[in-house]
């Protein structure tokens, strides 16, 4: 603090990013708040926000182009390079007529999928053909670094062009043995719809999509999907069932039968995670639920009898399926989360004991 109507944004971001906080949030009536292993916790030596000293956080992360969004009374979305070199996916909101900020922390390096401790299924799906591929779960539940990992992948092992969309850039790729284009919404395209539609005209082989956010998006990443590309992207839905119901819901009763049949052709597996504290108070571990798309899960896509998907994954462990509640039991016979956690994140508390007695 130089005084008491200013916070220096980079020295605060060095600091709790030295602490290992996962965000850093200014709101109102309270001091700087950052998220540390899970829990929300205060920063010291910092007084409560007011809206002048928000207010001077905002101007020092932001461009002409966004501070005029947030005249206007809207959110902004963009990324900020800490003077240390740290990249930060930034949302500008308003709440109670105050402006409000929330920062991610993001690591500069990209993680391997062995750094996530995350199977080997996820390298096989990065590396298909074609078809799609998901990642889903809840705010803040580690999506966009598992598909960064699974990005970096496709890069260290296969020559191909990988397009990323995304809003906004939250990680750097250099060229490995792909070329990557990374665009970002707002800055190098309007939306996801239209960057999609226009990831089709300049030759990719590799599709991400940040996340597929409604109608449009939706059925271009799919066409894509079916047109020979492989697409990977986010929703914020729990499980695979879920997660397709989700998508078959966004088109009218008469187009869903076409959907199904598309999706059962081009469906590659759904990754579902949510992030759990561990047992020693230092950090987070995913619990993850694998859906790969065998045929008889295809069958049951096109036939629409999606509500028996979760049994097939809780029986599919030969093809790389596990169901939340056996990854939840796996962790904690392995000490790395407690049952009390466990039974709070699991779907089936009853199938949850039972696959922890396995």
């Amino acid at each position: 603090m130089s005084n008491n109507n200013t916070i220096d944004i980079n020295q605060i971001l060095d600091e709790v990013r030295a602490m290992g906080a996962s965000d850093l949030h200014f709101t109102a009536g309270l001091p700087p708040i950052v998220r540390l292993h899970g829990n929300i916790k205060k920063v010291s030596g910092y007084p409560d926000c007011t809206e002048p000293i928000i207010v001077n956080v905002i101007n020092q992360i932001t461009s002409i182009k966004h501070k005029q969004t947030i005249q206007k009374g809207l959110d902004a979305d963009f990324s900020y390079v800490s003077n240390s070199g740290h990249r930060h996916r930034v949302n500008v909101y308003r709440q109670r007529g105050y402006h409000a900020v929330a920062m991610r922390l993001l690591r500069n390096d990209i993680p391997t999928l062995k750094d996530l401790y995350l199977p080997d299924i996820l390298g096989e799906f990065a590396l298909k053909p074609r078809g799609l591929v998901l990642v889903t779960g809840p705010t803040g539940s580690g999506k966009s670094t598992t598909l960064a990992a699974m990005i970096d992948h496709i890069n260290r092992e296969k020559n191909c062009h990988i397009i990323t969309i995304e809003d906004p850039i939250e990680y750097l790729h250099n060229h490995k043995q792909s070329m990557l284009n990374q665009r970002e919404i707002g800055v190098d395209v309007d939306s996801f719809a239209g960057a999609l539609r226009a990831a089709l005209r300049e030759d990719p082989d590799v599709i991400l999509v940040g996340e597929m956010r409604d109608f449009e998006t939706i059925n271009a990443a799919v066409t894509a999907a079916e047109t020979g590309h492989l697409v990977l992207s986010t929703l914020h839905t729990t499980g695979a069932a879920d997660t397709l119901d989700r998508i078959i819901d966004v088109y009218p009763p008469h187009s869903q039968g076409q959907i199904r049949s598309q999706l059962a052709n081009s469906m590659v597996g759904v990754v579902s995670q949510t992030l759990c504290a561990t047992t020693d108070g230092k950090g987070r571990v995913a619990a993850l639920e694998i859906m790969a798309a065998t045929d008889p899960i295809r069958a049951m896509i096109r036939e629409g009898k999606i509500f028996q998907i979760p049994s097939s994954i809780a029986t599919g462990r030969k093809d790389g399926m596990f169901s939340l509640d056996q990854d939840l039991a796996r962790l904690v016979r392995n000490g790395r989360i407690s049952n009390e956690l466990a039974l709070s994140r699991c779907q089936d508390p009853a199938e949850y004991k039972r696959f922890l007695q396995m």
